[in-house]
């Protein structure tokens, strides 16, 4: 769920986890289909043959897939400041891929405000980490620190 505070209120929740996600299902179709836009056809991404040979046992989902994935889970989970406008993308401090995501696993992200700098009036930078675990497997996928900037109106 996504929470929606005051502006003056962002900093209350520096270092508390929020909700998290939904569960999600990577299937072979996704990542064949991220394959092609991103022309990244490596074996252990779309050769389930070849990939179920390597250590993983079959094929993973690209680690730049679980990543572009952030934006819908931010969607169900995170805080914003009231009166949004506009949100956009102002990049990464950090980004770890700590386990690869198998086909037909499920991934759900947990995320927690880090940070917050009003960088001009009405102007929010809120750096969040991003956990993105597993089902069923202890250590996550990713761990990420993104950087979104919220313009108030």
């Amino acid at each position: 769920m996504i929470k929606v505070v005051p502006p003056n209120q962002l900093k209350d929740f520096i270092g508390q986890a929020l909700e998290p996600t939904e569960w999600f299902k990577v299937e072979q179709d996704r990542i064949n289909n991220f394959a092609d836009t991103t022309l990244d056809h490596q074996f252990i991404h779309v050769d389930r043959e070849k990939a179920g040979k390597t250590p993983f046992g079959t094929t993973i989902a690209h680690g730049y897939l679980t990543l572009s994935l952030l934006p819908h889970f931010m969607s169900q989970s995170g805080i914003i400041p009231e009166g949004v406008q506009m949100a956009v993308n102002y990049g990464l401090d950090k980004l770890r891929f700590l386990q690869p995501v198998k086909v037909n696993s499920e991934i759900r992200a947990i995320p927690k405000l880090l940070a917050v700098n009003e960088k001009a009036p009405g102007q929010y930078l809120c750096k969040v980490e991003v956990t993105v675990e597993i089902k069923n497997e202890e250590k996550p996928a990713l761990i990420a620190e993104t950087l979104s900037l919220f313009y108030v109106g």
